[in-house]
C-alpha cells in the first residue's frame, strides 16, 4: 500500500552557491554521501542537487515536511548497479516509522540546470 508520494526539483546553481559557504554542505549531507558526490568533480553539483531534492521529496512523501528531521540522517546511496536508494538513520528512520511505511522507493534525474527526485513510501503487505 502506498503511504505517500513526494516530488521535488532543485536548481543546480543553488548547490554551486552552497559549495562556497564553509560548513553548509556538512549540515545537509551524510559524510559518506558528501564525499561520494564531491568525488564526481565537475558533476558534483548535479549529484548534490539530486540528493537534496531526494531529501525534500522524502519530507513531502511523509506529509509532514522535514521538521524535526536531521538532514544528515537521510543518505542517498547508489547500489552496485547505479540504482539510487535511501538509507535512513535516527530522526529520519523514526519519521518513517511514524508514517506507517516500511519501504522507500527513490528515483532521481538531472540535467544541466535542474535535478528532480521522486519518493514513494510503501507499507509492505498491501492494504
Amino acid at each position: 500500500m502506498i503511504v505517500g508520494i513526494g516530488v521535488d526539483v532543485v536548481h543546480v546553481r543553488r548547490l554551486e552557491h552552497w559549495k562556497t559557504i564553509p560548513g553548509l554542505l556538512e549540515r545537509f549531507f551524510h559524510p559518506a554521501e558528501l564525499a561520494e558526490s564531491l568525488s564526481r568533480g565537475a558533476a558534483s553539483s548535479l549529484s548534490l542537487a539530486a540528493r537534496f531534492a531526494a531529501k525534500e521529496a522524502f519530507g513531502k512523501a511523509l506529509g509532514t515536511g522535514l521538521s524535526g528531521i536531521v538532514l544528515k540522517d537521510l543518505q542517498v546511496v547508489n547500489r552496485f548497479n547505479g540504482r539510487p536508494e535511501m538509507d535512513l538513520f535516527g530522526t529520519a528512520l523514526a519519521a518513517l516509522g511514524r508514517s506507517g511505511a516500511d519501504r522507500v522507493h527513490l528515483s532521481l534525474t538531472h540535467e544541466s540546470d535542474n535535478a528532480i527526485a521522486m519518493v514513494v513510501l510503501e507499507k509492505a503487505g498491501g492494504a
